[in-house]
């Protein structure tokens, strides 16, 4: 299964502060930890949402894209991180080894299971039809 965890933003990720180089350094050894034990598949912070812009659709209407700042400042990502994990128990134990470091020991992350196709009650035809695009974008995946 695979496991999106999402690393809430804060006053410090939405100023746009850096990590320092020892959070860096923390943050790197974690994740190689994760690749060793087989489950890191992804993960990336995310600049600031005064850098964004949001899309929204009401009422049938739209779109309007609206510029960030966002003002729910609660509600924002600052990073993801892509995991496998056999169940969210496994996905647990892995994410209670974040570092400490981040956010100054005042962090949240929430771990959300990605469906999957089999999830869904769509026709055959249709799985196969999205798991050909899901392999055709990966040539666009560029590190």
């Amino acid at each position: 299964m695979r496991f999106m965890i999402i690393r809430r933003a804060d006053e410090e990720t939405e100023a746009g502060a850096q990590p320092s180089e020892e959070l860096f350094e923390a943050m790197s050894r974690y994740n190689e930890e994760l690749l060793k034990a087989g489950a890191l598949l992804d993960g990336a912070g995310l600049t600031p949402s005064s850098l964004g812009a949001a899309v929204e659709w009401r009422g049938g209407a739209g779109p309007t894209v609206v510029d960030g700042p966002f003002a729910e400042g609660k509600e924002l990502v600052a990073g993801y991180t892509m995991i496998q994990a056999d169940s969210l128990q496994d996905a647990i134990e892995l994410v209670k080894r974040w570092p400490t470091l981040d956010g100054h020991g005042n962090v949240e992350l929430e771990i959300r299971r990605v469906g999957e196709l089999e999830d869904y009650d769509i026709s055959d035809e249709l799985k196969e039809k999205e798991r050909q695009l899901r392999a055709d974008s990966e040539q666009n995946r560029k590190v």
